[in-house]
């Protein structure tokens, strides 16, 4: 349906020699690279002038926020990634923490979040434009995410899509919940109709590959630009795998965005018949 590449040299998460460590997962201005008082307006009026063009072409600027902190991720850091990888992600907790299934935000996690949140509210000052559609993955670190990183930013609600969750199967982190506990525990969010009330894709004894995680990703891009035609500012809160797949989906290289952080992307849509 759309082919996809981004438009890059506006914000320092585009060079390819990017120090994501250095770079931090909230910069100021969200990284771009413009620090004068009208920024923001002035890639408005860029974004505008391109989505003008005749052509089947459409630009977006997509905001792809990683969780902050999780439990799976404090386990992680105490037995290292790849004993993490081998074993201790296939359990539910080891004793003194629980991780699965789907772990909620430590308290750093949500410290994180509300620097995000303050960082927009800095920027709505400078111009900005609030995201005019947002999309959440159904696992509850995100969904808490998504909610302390827009509250009393925006009240626009975003919608919680299956496809926007981590790469599955295997690690108990990434097991979600039901569609129930989703509708109870979290009311100020959407639910996709297509959201089943049980997990359907997790599997203990199958990861997801990269691969298919980069189509579920192109998948999420194909409905945003077929369906949200005039939302120019998007937001997804998701995960580092899945922002990954929508990285390889739009032919830019994976980038370890830290926990709690923000990568804007620009991305240019090309119809295809």
């Amino acid at each position: 349906m759309f082919s996809y590449e981004t438009l890059t040299g506006l914000f320092a998460q585009d060079d390819p020699l990017a120090d994501p460590a250095g770079i931090g997962a909230d910069p100021p201005r969200f990284g771009l690279l413009d620090p004068s008082d009208g920024r923001w307006s002035t890639l408005i009026n860029k974004l505008h002038e391109l989505n003008g063009r005749e052509g089947a072409t459409s630009y977006k600027l997509v905001f792809f926020g990683r969780h902050g902190q999780g439990w799976h991720n404090v386990a992680e850091a105490k037995y290292g990634t790849k004993a993490w990888d081998d074993y201790w992600a296939m359990l539910y907790g080891d004793g003194e923490l629980t991780w699965g299934p789907d772990p909620e935000l430590t308290d750093l996690g949500k410290d994180q979040a509300a620097r995000v949140n303050h960082l927009w509210k800095q920027e709505l000052g400078a111009g900005i434009l609030l995201p005019e559609k947002l999309y959440c993955s159904p696992m509850t670190r995100a969904m808490q995410t998504n909610v302390m990183t827009f509250e009393g930013v925006s009240t626009r609600r975003a919608l919680v899509v299956e496809n926007c969750r981590e790469e599955y199967g295997e690690h108990t982190c990434d097991k979600r919940n039901t569609r129930t506990y989703i509708s109870d525990t979290f009311p100020q969010l959407d639910i996709d109709r297509d959201l089943t009330e049980d997990d359907q894709l997790w599997q203990a004894e199958t990861r997801e590959t990269a691969a298919h995680a980069t189509a579920r990703a192109k998948s999420v891009l194909d409905r945003i630009f077929r369906d949200d035609e005039h939302a120019m500012f998007v937001s997804i809160t998701a995960h580092g795998g899945i922002i990954n797949g929508f990285l390889r989906a739009v032919g830019r290289p994976n980038y370890p965005l830290p926990t709690g952080g923000v990568l804007p992307v620009i991305i240019k849509a090309t119809r295809v018949m």
